[in-house]
């Protein structure tokens, strides 16, 4: 089959690479139907991450058809239509049994396109299926249910979750791309006064007023300045980091309220300074997280009941042997104007998958 590997820092390619095949008796094979790119996935091809092993097929979010399982699964059945979560659960382990999955101890966690192959390839073995692929409503278009295997959860758990977002409150997030402008939509559900989008692009800053910032600030214009204004100079009561630089970490705990909280969604590839001589004696709460998903049931839920606003995330389309393509134009958002990329899979033949 083809899939888009990676193979260090700054090199990758669509090429390729042996079927999956079940090794576990709790794996399933899927066919994969839709796939998305990832700020995460840019922050691994710049060495960021690691962890990530050349030779790694990359990705963690999809939609696809399950064509085989492995003896132990009882959830889904070879033709059932699902959503791959970014995160794998063995549903055993401490952590699962509190919810964490991100933090799964046994070969789970966030895994795939980690430190397993992933999602962006024709086909994906997904470990621990029962608690780590969600059957999909016919009403929801695969487009729209991919978004649901990572930003959505993502933004929703570790930025308002986290960030005890209530009624009435004043919500800053910093960077509004994907995930910045995910944590806007599903910070609504809460009903903050107010809601205020910092970035650097103006085509962002324009996307998070129609997702439901009520004030948008450049970077470079005193955003600070901004929310003191709103706020007669309390900062914050929620402040969500949504870009992963020291900067905008630094950023983030200059604009939060005494006794507020700064939640962390951002992947960070570089040291930040925390100001403990600023914030020893205000009370901040700072959060930081993996996504566990254990919300992505109800986001579905809400999103086919046509809850949450999902349509004008997906900016560019392309078919899935185009991934190369798909990654120059996610990379360069600033230029293109790309919020979230999808790529559709083309015809191919059914994977060989060796009898048990």
């Amino acid at each position: 089959m083809k899939a888009f590997v990676f193979h260090g820092p700054g090199q990758s390619s669509w090429q390729d690479v042996p079927d999956p095949a079940i090794k576990e008796p709790t794996d399933a094979i899927v066919k994969v139907d839709a796939v998305t790119i990832c700020g995460t996935d840019l922050h691994i091809l710049k060495g960021d991450v690691p962890e990530v092993r050349p030779g790694t097929v990359l990705g963690h979010e999809a939609v696809g058809e399950i064509v085989e399982v492995g003896s132990d699964v009882r959830t889904v059945r070879p033709g059932d239509r699902v959503l791959v979560s970014c995160i794998t659960s063995c549903g055993r382990c401490r952590f699962c049994r509190d919810r964490s999955y991100g933090q799964c101890r046994d070969d789970g966690g966030w895994v795939l396109g980690h430190l397993i192959d992933g999602t962006q390839a024709e086909y994906v073995r997904v470990p621990h299926t029962d608690l780590s692929v969600h059957p999909l409503p016919g009403t929801v278009r695969s487009e729209d249910a991919v978004l649901f295997a990572d930003i959505f959860p993502t933004s929703y758990e570790v930025g308002v979750l986290n960030g005890h977002v209530r009624p009435g409150d004043t919500v800053a997030i910093v960077g509004a791309g994907p995930i910045g402008l995910a944590a806007i939509a599903t910070a609504r559900l809460f009903a903050p006064e107010r809601i205020i989008a910092v970035d650097l692009a103006p085509a962002r800053l324009e996307a998070a007023r129609r997702f439901g910032a009520d004030a948008v600030a450049d970077v470079h214009e005193a955003p600070r300045q901004l929310v003191a204004d709103l706020t007669d100079g309390l900062g914050a009561d929620v402040v969500i980091e949504a870009v992963g630089v020291p900067e905008s970490f630094e950023l983030c705990t200059r604009m939060v309220r005494p006794g507020g909280h700064v939640a962390n969604i951002g992947v960070h590839g570089r040291p930040a300074t925390l100001h403990l001589e600023e914030l020893w004696t205000r009370n901040v709460t700072i959060t930081t997280g993996l996504v566990d998903t254990y919300s992505t049931p109800t986001l579905l839920r809400m999103a086919a009941a046509g809850r949450l606003r999902t349509a004008q995330l997906v900016t560019h389309t392309f078919p899935l042997n185009h991934m190369e393509e798909a990654y120059d134009v996610f990379s360069k958002a600033a230029e293109t104007g790309a919020l979230k990329v999808v790529l559709g899979g083309e015809s191919h033949a059914e994977v060989a998958v060796p009898a048990a």
